[in-house]
């Protein structure tokens, strides 16, 4: 099992590490679902962790719609993180008719040069969440797919996830589940959907809050349990 966890900066990221994650998502304006993170963050967190570091590529919160002047900041946001060492970037980006943006896609592939990429839950709004997962198995360079299933929620969401999950078995592609998950309902949920990966943000901070610190007992709790599903 894979456990990703989201980081916000430096600090976020070593104690993630510390107390078991195998891989860091790495954003700002987490209540926003996520945005861009300085390049000095970026610089630092590379630097101080060794498990890989996937970078959230977003450049406004308003929709995943994204005209001219975002898509050239999206790639030369990709070009930087790759220069600073990043191992991957998390992106997704949509048509008006909510379909997957497949020329902005095969432009970020072409820039990312071997760093993994994470379509992240821009799929959960697209018009057909089948069908935007058949459109990305085309692109073998997608390694990821963040997903709640389409709901508010992942546990509300697991039958699509479960359904994600089949299709996507025979190839490289990673269903990567987050968004509700918890202590208390992870165990259910990674034993009904065969998930081989889980996503955690707020679900391992103090208080539950999005703008507190990582709880090291939450995250202890949490590696016991993945063990023993």
């Amino acid at each position: 099992m894979i456990l990703e966890v989201i980081a916000t900066n430096v600090k976020d990221a070593i104690d993630a590490e510390k107390f078991g994650a195998n891989r860091l998502e790495l954003v700002t304006g987490m209540m926003e679902g996520g945005l861009t993170p300085s390049y000095s963050t970026i610089k630092h967190v590379v630097q101080n962790v060794s498990i890989p570091v996937h970078v959230m590529i977003r450049p406004q919160s308003k929709s995943f719609i994204y005209d001219k002047y975002d898509e050239a900041v999206i790639l030369k946001d990709i070009e930087i993180c790759k220069e600073l060492g990043a191992a991957g970037v998390v992106f997704g980006a949509l048509n008006t008719d909510n379909t997957i943006n497949e020329d902005l896609l095969v432009k970020v592939i072409q820039k990312v040069e071997g760093m993994n990429i994470t379509f992240h839950r821009a799929i959960d709004e697209s018009n057909d969440i089948v069908n935007s997962l058949n459109t990305l198995l085309k692109y073998p360079e997608v390694t990821h797919i963040l997903t709640s299933g389409g709901k508010d929620s992942a546990i509300e969401g697991q039958g699509t996830i479960n359904e994600m999950i089949k299709l996507a078995k025979n190839t490289e592609l990673k269903i990567v589940a987050g968004s509700g998950l918890s202590i208390e309902n992870v165990s259910n949920f990674i034993d009904s959907t065969f998930v081989e990966e889980i996503h955690f943000g707020s679900g391992v901070r103090k208080n539950h809050s999005s703008i507190e610190e990582i709880d090291e007992n939450l995250m202890r709790n949490l590696i016991n349990i993945i063990k023993n599903s």
